[in-house]
C-alpha cells in the first residue's frame, strides 16, 4: 500500500521529479569532471567530462522510446481481439461445380 501512495505522490509532482533527475545527472557529470582520473581512458571520447553519464542517459531514453514503439506496433492489440468471428471459408461446392 505504501508503494501505491509513493507512486501517486511522485506522479502528482512529475515536473519536480524530472528536475531532480536532471539535477542528479548534472551532479554526476560534475563529479566525473572533478574527481575521476582520465589518464587510463581507452578512447578519446572518454576524456569528455560526463561522457558515461550522458551515454547511459541517452541509452536509457532510447530503450524506453523503442520499447514503447515496439509495444504499440507489435505487442498491443485490441481488447476484443478474441471476440472477432473468424472469416468463414469458401464453400467447396462452388469449386467442383
Amino acid at each position: 500500500m505504501r508503494l501505491v501512495k509513493l507512486i501517486e505522490f511522485l506522479r502528482n509532482r512529475l515536473k519536480t521529479v524530472v528536475r531532480v533527475c536532471f539535477g542528479v545527472l548534472a551532479l554526476l557529470i560534475l563529479c566525473d569532471a572533478l574527481f575521476v582520473s582520465k589518464e587510463s581512458a581507452h578512447t578519446s571520447t572518454e576524456h569528455i567530462p560526463g561522457f558515461w553519464s550522458l551515454f547511459g542517459f541517452i541509452g536509457c531514453a532510447l530503450i524506453i522510446i523503442l520499447s514503447k514503439w515496439y509495444g504499440h506496433v507489435g505487442i498491443m492489440t485490441r481488447e476484443d481481439y478474441y471476440d472477432d468471428p473468424s472469416p468463414s471459408p469458401a464453400p467447396e461446392a462452388s469449386r467442383h461445380g
